[in-house]
């Protein structure tokens, strides 16, 4: 059972790790991984309820969204505020060991749930498959209106799991019928209960209260918006969906067609907005309502991206620019506000799958099916490092601005960038990176290599690329490659997602089975039995710190080989686990 008013977190039962150290065990999977501040350790996990037949499926991948709903009063029909972080935007700050309940922080128990009780009664549990739906009205007295949250969609249903308890089920089910959800956001700052959207493989779109569906023992969605009803605007798959950081209740939902519309959530969701028909399918436009009577009615404007599936994206942490990447394998980065193309390139191969921004807005990860991760700047508008480590497809990337170097030391100018990938090689990988330090290649000599030495630099490098400019994949032997720090086998599953956390990283695979590994200094927390802070990242986010270059003494260096290689300005760190 569980604290909900400390929420820290105690020891697993014995059953429990038992169960894990078997299942890892008969799968060849280990229970931890090893970086330089120690141990990231297997602490528990989350899937859907064992009745759900595997063919329910389909063909929908499953993605993560982290809910975080304050404490708080609950009203009959709740209209509170709400706080959460989802899969491409959870951080976290070395700070945050310092830091008491800071950030709206929890810390994990297992003395009880997010607010709700174990009743092993048969319709207890919040939406549970064997739950009664038969009145939307009705509500779960157990749900005290707060706690943290996991939502994943497997099927035709979304899941519901309460983070703070190690039950593998979730507490609530939401069952759509004749679709399946494809995409969810949570939204952190919402001004009116609807904080959760989802999108269909219909192109429907619902906004709904999470508090609110977490009161209602139903199966099926209560008090919901419904846009782009049976398609009425398009009716092409939604890949994708966002709230707009500061957007004053908008967000924004992309299509495998490669449009992406706009929606404000106080304006009416039955009327049928009309649009300009798209004259060139290869050029980016922007089209808004045509019909001064339909002002009030959604979407308010349309925006075609490009030829093919929009598969991901991401706006930076203000608001102000959003970056999409496609089944054409281009990364593009608009101004929002302007509705202006800044800057975007291609792949080495295929399709771009994934994206996410550093916290400080400078730099935005990408990853897609030439199996490697890509660093783009956004002040020099092009590609400033790639990373080979994953053996297939990578299908999810983030920072992790919670981490910072176990040596670091606020007076050094240098800033070290964490960041991870997972990929449907079933592997995570984690990235150290001093952007500060980072290499320049110099011109190469005819059928040469690059040099690394003073001089005129490359072309790569000469100056920033204009605006608007849309470019070729560059030669590899003008961008420095980095190697992953970890790479560690996480799934039997390909990934779909990650999530970074104060005190964990969650990986996410395709079949809607999710891991939270809690990090080394929660580690050492749980087992000595003494607080932590729960793994949350919430309204508040924590600033990059300046980091100072590392510093190794002889034991750590005995533990844990080193290979450097630094030229002119950047320093690649490359850890060997010998364990």
């Amino acid at each position: 059972m569980m604290n909900n008013s400390n929420g820290m977190i105690s020891k697993t039962s014995s059953s429990s790790n038992t169960a894990q150290s078997q299942q890892s065990q008969s799968t060849g999977l280990k229970m931890h991984f090893k970086t330089p501040e120690g141990r990231y350790k297997l602490h528990c996990d989350k899937t859907y309820p064992s009745t759900l037949l595997h063919y329910a499926h389909g063909k929908t991948v499953s993605q993560v969204t982290l809910a975080h709903l304050k404490d708080k009063p609950v009203p009959l029909t709740p209209t509170g505020q709400s706080s959460t972080f989802s899969a491409t935007s959870g951080v976290r700050s070395a700070a945050a060991r310092l830091w008491g309940g800071s950030n709206g922080g929890r810390s994990l128990s297992f003395v009880g749930g997010n607010g709700t009780s174990k009743n092993l009664g048969g319709n207890s549990r919040i939406g549970s498959i064997g739950a009664s739906s038969s009145s939307n009205s009705t509500t779960n007295s157990n749900f005290d209106g707060n706690g943290t949250y996991l939502i994943f969609n497997v099927g035709d249903a979304i899941f519901i799991s309460d983070l703070n308890s190690q039950d593998k089920d979730p507490v609530k089910s939401i069952h759509f019928s004749n679709s399946n959800p494809t995409c969810h956001a949570f939204d952190q700052d919402s001004k009116d209960g609807h904080d959760l959207i989802i999108g269909l493989n219909t192109g429907d779109v619902y906004s709904v209260s999470l508090r609110q569906q977490l009161q209602d023992v139903g199966k099926k969605l209560v008090g919901a918006q419904h846009y782009n009803k049976d398609g009425s605007v398009n009716n092409s798959r939604c890949t994708c969906i966002a709230w707009v950081p500061g957007g004053d209740a908008a967000f924004v939902v992309a299509h495998a067609d490669g449009n992406l519309y706009v929606y404000e959530k106080n304006k009416d969701s039955a009327g049928d907005s009309s649009f300009a028909v798209v004259k060139d399918q290869t050029q980016f436009s922007v089209s808004h309502a045509r019909n001064s009577k339909l002002l009030q009615s959604n979407p308010i404007a349309r925006w075609h991206i490009c030829q093919g599936s929009i598969n991901s994206i991401s706006f930076s942490t203000d608001g102000t620019y959003i970056a999409t990447v496609g089944r054409d394998g281009y990364l593009r980065v608009f101004d929002y506000l302007k509705e202006q193309l800044i800057c975007g390139g291609k792949s080495y191969y295929g399709a771009l799958l994934c994206c996410a921004w550093s916290m400080d807005g400078k730099y935005i990860l990408t990853g897609g099916e030439d199996d490697l991760v890509q660093v783009w700047s956004m002040e020099d508008r092009k590609v400033v490092a790639w990373g080979e480590g994953h053996n297939s497809w990578v299908s999810g990337v983030a920072f992790d601005s919670y981490w910072s170097s176990p040596n670091s030391n606020d007076d050094e100018e240098t800033i070290r960038y964490r960041f991870g990938s997972v990929g449907q090689d079933t592997q995570l990988l984690l990235w150290d990176l001093e952007m500060d330090e980072i290499v320049v290649p110099l011109r190469r000599p005819s059928g040469g290599s690059p040099t690394y030495s003073a001089g005129s630099q490359s072309s790569q490098w000469d100056s920033v690329v204009p605006l608007g400019t849309l470019q070729p994949a560059p030669s590899m032997l003008d961008v420095p490659k980095i190697s992953p720090l970890v790479t560690h086998r996480v799934h039997t599953e390909p990934l779909s997602g990650l999530i970074f956390t104060q005190e964990s990283v969650l990986t996410a695979c395709r079949e809607g089975h999710i891991k939270i590994w809690i990090r080394p200094a929660a580690a050492e927390s749980q087992s000595s039995n003494s607080e932590t802070l729960l793994s949350t990242g919430l309204k508040e986010k924590p600033l990059i710190l300046r980091l100072k270059a590392m510093r190794f003494t002889s034991h750590w260096c005995l533990e844990w080989p080193l290979v450097f290689n630094r030229a002119q300005r950047h320093r690649v760190i490359n850890v060997v686990d010998l364990t």
